[in-house]
């Protein structure tokens, strides 16, 4: 019997899988923190304790994400853009699209009929276009950031960001706040800023059905309403999307195993 794991050590969550014969038999995931490699240590210290296995039982392990480096007893790094791919293409075959959401940024991806990324984007080094200007608004707002997604939708009258910088965003929302603006309103501006910054990358790589979201930004209903409104379709949903790259990491791990 062969255990697999899969480690994305990502720069705000860290998340770990440990498969068996293709059936997820342990996740994890926490804060990264500062210190990703004692991130990456406390991660695996619990998929273990989870699955009630042992180190030396896991037959293969790759690692992915910003901080996979740090993932010392990996076998192998994997980019996060194959990993996401691979594990999102286990969980919805259909899938040509992929619409990742991270803590510091947001890539779109272009996959074949056989999942393998033929084309992606990333978006720029700045917060507004990642799921931190959605942290930035909702320490201004003072609300919590699972709350962030369900109120934007009460919104009547969305605030309009007139810049497409976190820290002028950030000022922005505090303006409105002294101004008495409602907080429904200025969290769904902020969507709306966040979807077209997306849609914008989507164009660059070309929509194409199915179309799925990953990533944190996957468990926030407000933004992937506010995207499927600027694209015009329906979103794909993994149960679970803070854990597909992950989840692709240990299936890479599997078939590096089989072909070794």
């Amino acid at each position: 019997m062969a255990y697999f794991m899969g480690i994305d050590i990502g720069s705000a969550t860290s998340k770990g899988i440990i498969t068996e014969d293709g059936s997820t038999l342990a996740s994890h995931l926490l804060p990264s923190g500062v210190n990703y490699r004692l991130a990456a240590q406390n991660l695996v210290d619990e998929l273990l304790a989870k699955a009630d296995v042992a180190r030396e039982d896991i037959a293969y392990i790759v690692a992915t994400g910003q901080g996979s480096d740090n993932v010392e007893i990996a076998d192998q790094e994997v980019a996060d853009i194959r990993c996401c791919a691979r594990g999102i293409f286990s969980i919805f075959p259909s899938v040509r699209t992929v619409i990742d959401v991270q803590g510091q940024s947001t890539q779109v991806l272009r996959l074949s009929e056989v999942g393998q990324v033929t084309n992606f984007v990333v978006s720029e080094k700045c917060a507004s276009g990642s799921g931190r200007f959605l942290d930035i608004i909702a320490n201004v707002l003072q609300i919590k950031l699972e709350d962030v997604g369900p109120l934007s939708l009460e919104s009547k009258d969305p605030v309009t960001f007139t810049t497409g910088c976190a820290v002028f965003g950030e000022s922005e929302a505090v303006s409105r706040v002294s101004e008495g603006v409602a907080k429904e309103d200025i969290v769904a501006g902020v969507h709306q800023a966040l979807a077209e910054k997306i849609s914008s990358l989507v164009g660059k790589v070309g929509l194409e059905e199915c179309c799925a979201i990953t990533g944190g930004g996957g468990l926030n209903i407000g933004l992937i309403k506010w995207i499927e409104k600027k694209l015009g379709i329906e979103l794909l949903m993994p149960p679970e999307p803070q854990l597909v790259t992950a989840l692709g990491a240990a299936i890479m791990a599997e078939d590096a195993c089989k072909q070794r």
